[in-house]
């Protein structure tokens, strides 16, 4: 892959995130913030954005969303090969109580 088609694929995923991030917002105000793991404040401006504001901040070089699981135990917990089915569920529940304490803490 060039530098050109990178950067594309940032541009596109950029703009798939802000319209998905409005979209929950917009739809759900509460499940927004703790799927995108966003402040009040963040939500209200990315509520008011334009469309061409959204294309504007879009083309960027920068990706805007990033990896909200920054440990080893939520990795763990949301790969956890090799387990039973019923497992499964609990880990990626207990991976998402912990996600959500997180965001909490972040607000």
């Amino acid at each position: 892959m060039t530098a050109d088609q990178i950067l594309a694929e940032i541009r596109e995923a950029n703009l798939s995130y802000l319209m998905l991030a409005q979209s929950l917002i917009r739809t759900d105000r509460e499940q927004g913030l703790y799927r995108l793991g966003v402040s009040e404040e963040t939500a209200g401006l990315i509520d008011m954005l334009t469309p061409a504001q959204m294309m504007k901040i879009a083309a960027g070089n920068t990706l805007l969303c990033r990896f909200r699981m920054d440990d080893d135990l939520v990795w763990s917990l949301l790969t956890s090969h090799g387990k039973a089915a019923a497992n499964d569920g609990v880990s990626r529940l207990h991976a998402s109580i912990l996600m959500a304490g997180r965001h909490q803490e972040a607000a």
